[in-house]
C-alpha cells in the first residue's frame, strides 16, 4: 500500500509534536531553553518535596457559658377554698379576676338549722350551770354529797362544749380566703349546695410567679439554687429571676431534672402558663475557638483537627465540640500552641511529613509571585 503524500507530512508533523511534549522544552521567542526541566524530572521533583499546608496556632482563650432552658410560667400556688360544712351557698361578694387577702370574705352558707342548734346549747347550758350552782351551795351547807357535784361539774363541761360546738359551726358558715391571691375558677355559685369539703372558690396566687423547664443530666451539676437567671416571655417581656428549687430526682422517662426560678410579680403582669425561656450565666471556661472548616474525621469517624508536631509530622486530634457560632466553634481536647492545620487537612494521613506554611507567609509568597510576573513575556509551557 503506497502512502500519499499528505498522509506522509502528517505523520512527520505527528512525530515532531510528539518528541516535542518529551523533552518538556520551554520556547521562549522561538528559542529552546537548554535549562527547562523535562515533564518527568519535575514529577519525580514534586513527589520527592513534602506536601506543603497552611496552619494555624492556636491559643486558649476564656468562653463565657450560658444554658438555654425552655419551659413555661406557673403560679407559685393555686389554693382550692373548700368549705367546712354543708349547705345552700346564700351570698359569694367575690367575683371572678378580683384580687384577695387572707381573711377576706368568699362564700357564706344558709345557716339553717344551726341557729336553733346553737340556741338549745346555749339553753342546756344555763339550765346545767345552774344546777352546779344550787348543789354546789347544798355541799357547802352539808346537804349534798362532793360525788353529786362532781356529775353536776362534768355535765356543765359537756354543756359548754355542745355550745363550742354549735358556734363554730356557725362560724364555718362564713368561707374566707386562707391566702392572697385572684379568684379563679372552679367557683361556686349562688343557690349551689355545697358539701363538707366542696370548692367555695379557687385562689391563684401569682407573687412571686415561677418559671418551670427542665435540665439535661449533663447540665444539672452546673446549676446552684439562688443562681440568677434572665427569663423571657413569649409575649416579648424580660424578667430576672434566681433558682430556688433543683429537682434531686431526674424524670423517669426523659432523664431531666425540674427546676423553678422565681421571678417578682407585684404586679400581676405575669400570667401562669405562658411559653417562657430561660438563659442562666455558667461559669467561664477553658476552650478553642476553630473554624468549622478545619474540622475533620479519621478513619473510626472522630470528629476532630490535624496538626502538624514539632518533626513535621502531621497527628490526628479528637475533640469535644461545646457550642456552635455563627462562624466558629468552640472545642476542648487540644493543646495550647498546636500548628493545625487549615488548608489541605483532607489531602494527607497522620504519619505523613509535610511542610507547614503560615497565612502570613502564604500571602507574602502570592505577593511576590504576582510581583514577578509580567505580562511583556508572553511563555507557553507544556
Amino acid at each position: 500500500m503506497s502512502l500519499r503524500g499528505s498522509h506522509l507530512v502528517a505523520l512527520l508533523i505527528a512525530a515532531a509534536i510528539g518528541g516535542w511534549m518529551l523533552t518538556g522544552n520551554i520556547i521562549r521567542g522561538g528559542q529552546a531553553d537548554p535549562n527547562a526541566e523535562t515533564i518527568v524530572e519535575r514529577e519525580k521533583k514534586r513527589a520527592s518535596e513534602a506536601f506543603r499546608v497552611r496552619v494555624a496556632r492556636l491559643n486558649i482563650s476564656e468562653r463565657n457559658n450560658s444554658l438555654a432552658i425552655r419551659g413555661r410560667t406557673q403560679a407559685d400556688a393555686i389554693v382550692s377554698v373548700r368549705a367546712e360544712t354543708g349547705g345552700t351557698v346564700e351570698q359569694r361578694p367575690v367575683f371572678k379576676g378580683q384580687t384577695v387577702k387572707p381573711g377576706d370574705l368568699l362564700c357564706v352558707i344558709d345557716k339553717g338549722i344551726r341557729t336553733t342548734q346553737l340556741n338549745q346549747a346555749n339553753a342546756q347550758l344555763a339550765q346545767a350551770r345552774a344546777d352546779y350552782e344550787a348543789n354546789e351551795d347544798l355541799v357547802e351547807r352539808g346537804f349534798a354529797t362532793r360525788s353529786k357535784l362532781r356529775e353536776m361539774r362534768t355535765a356543765l363541761d359537756v354543756a359548754k362544749a355542745a355550745v363550742a360546738t354549735a358556734e363554730q359551726d356557725m362560724t364555718r358558715t362564713e368561707v374566707r380566703a386562707t391566702v392572697a391571691g385572684t379568684v379563679q375558677e372552679p367557683l361556686a355559685e349562688v343557690g349551689d349546695n355545697l358539701t363538707p369539703s366542696g370548692v367555695c372558690a379557687t385562689l391563684l396566687d401569682s407573687d412571686p410567679m415561677l418559671f418551670s423547664g427542665q435540665v439535661a443530666e449533663r447540665n444539672v451539676s452546673d446549676l446552684k439554687v439562688d443562681m440568677e437567671a434572665d427569663v423571657s416571655l413569649i409575649s416579648g417581656e424580660r424578667v430576672k429571676g434566681k433558682i430556688r428549687y433543683i429537682s434531686p430526682v431526674a424524670d423517669a422517662n426523659t432523664r431531666t431534672f425540674n427546676i423553678e426560678i422565681e421571678l417578682p410579680n407585684r404586679d400581676g403582669g405575669l400570667r401562669d402558663g405562658m411559653t417562657a425561656s430561660a438563659t442562666i450565666d455558667l461559669a467561664p471556661t477553658k476552650a478553642f475557638k476553630v473554624d468549622p472548616n478545619w474540622l475533620t474525621l479519621d478513619d473510626d469517624g472522630q470528629v476532630g483537627v490535624r496538626v502538624v508536631q514539632d518533626d513535621k509530622t502531621v497527628a490526628f486530634k479528637p475533640v469535644k465540640i461545646l457550642a456552635q457560632e455563627a462562624d466558629a466553634m468552640w472545642v476542648t481536647g487540644l493543646e495550647d500552641g498546636l500548628n493545625v492545620i487549615t488548608l489541605g487537612q483532607n489531602f494527607i494521613a497522620a504519619g505523613e511529613k509535610v511542610e507547614p506554611v503560615s497565612e502570613a507567609e502564604m500571602k507574602r509568597e502570592q505577593s511576590a509571585s504576582s510581583t514577578n510576573d509580567g505580562p511583556a513575556v508572553k511563555s507557553e509551557t507544556n
